[in-house]
């Protein structure tokens, strides 16, 4: 379980040190305020501890490197670095529930391709992160990843990471019947079973007297459940594992964002470490209402800006003690011009 980050001089996040939870992590803000970097500079040294050949400061300097030049997509290490005049540095440590697998990195504003290493876990982590994006990685499958490995192509290796995951082989045995429990609620919603084309790699959906459906002909919003299934029915997202999920509720309707709430619930209390960036409230809402029928350890880290366009952060246990939540802030605001149409309109 990772516990805690302590963050300097990263892009735009202030500096400082963010507490999670064992459960859920949700991230809200502004457009530009870091959301979606947090998620994926936590996502890149966490993958890189789950996969690096040799845990030695040589091998994992060059291939962390490698790692958020891949996920960032950045011209040069040094861009990752706050934006400011002059030279500067960027710290990052990640403190684990296992201190063996507690990670520090440092580089600057001068670097291109090199990460020093100021803390070398000994253990690797047990499984693999998962990162979803907020497109569908499905339809991807499985051709993406030798695309990605032989040639330049101008996607984040989070999804060459993702797809490749998608296509391990689904359990057998007695874990999957605990996945079965939490494919249901899934397959109810898709009205089908995601299966696999052995031959060709390829994913459809099996509908019950209706035969096997093209995943690409299926609507994208089902094709976000339908992942998440794979994802549980190869035991990927099982027990101690962890879930980055950017803006889950994108291409969903409120029914479907109900369903994925449950499922985020479900994998926290199955021991999956959840961390999701959200701009809808409803979502928020819908979590916040599942956490008060069955408690489960969360944290909410709000990122605003300020007058002077400077990040500010808060971190809180619930949604109701957020100070700053854009979301509701123009729910509101529409409500209030609602009001003010109405009463012109009635005068």
């Amino acid at each position: 379980m990772l516990k805690s980050a302590t963050i300097k001089n990263f892009g735009p996040l202030p500096s400082g040190e963010y507490k999670f939870a064992p459960g859920l992590n949700v991230v809200v803000g502004e457009n530009g305020s870091g959301k979606s970097q947090l998620l994926k500079l936590l996502y890149a040294l966490l993958k890189l501890q789950a996969d690096s050949k040799e845990l030695n400061k040589t091998t994992l300097q060059k291939e962390c490197a490698d790692k958020l030049v891949g996920v960032f997509r950045a011209d040069a290490l040094g861009r990752l670095v706050t934006r400011r005049q002059g030279h500067d540095r960027c710290e990052v440590a990640l403190s684990m529930q296992e201190q063996k697998q507690d990670l520090a990195i440092s580089l600057s504003t001068r670097s291109s391709s090199s990460v020093q290493i100021d803390v070398l876990p000994t253990t690797r982590l047990e499984l693999s992160p998962v990162y979803l994006p907020t497109r569908e990685l499905l339809t991807l499958c499985p051709w993406f990843v030798p695309l990605y490995d032989n040639h330049h192509v101008p996607f984040e290796e989070s999804w060459r990471d993702t797809v490749s995951l998608l296509g391990k082989p689904a359990l057998k045995g007695k874990r999957e019947a605990v996945a079965a429990g939490l494919l249901q609620p899934l397959e109810e919603v898709m009205g089908g079973k995601v299966v696999v084309d052995t031959p060709s790699g390829r994913f459809y959906l099996q509908v019950p007297g209706g035969g096997k459906m093209e995943m690409p002909l299926v609507a994208e919003g089902l094709r976000k459940v339908a992942m998440l299934a794979r994802l549980i029915a190869t035991g990927t997202l099982l027990e101690q594992g962890y879930l980055f999920w950017d803006e889950p509720e994108t291409n969903l309707n409120p029914r479907l964002i109900r369903k994925i709430a449950a499922s985020i619930m479900s994998l926290c209390r199955q021991g999956i470490q959840v961390f999701i960036a959200t701009h809808s409230y409803f979502l928020l809402k819908e979590l916040d209402l599942l956490s008060r029928q069955q408690p489960v350890a969360q944290c909410y880290i709000g990122l605003s800006l300020d007058d002077a366009r400077q990040v500010q952060c808060e971190q809180v246990d619930s949604l109701a003690e957020l100070n700053c939540l854009v979301a509701l802030d123009e729910e509101l605001a529409q409500y209030d011009r609602e009001m003010e149409i109405s009463h012109d309109a009635a005068g």
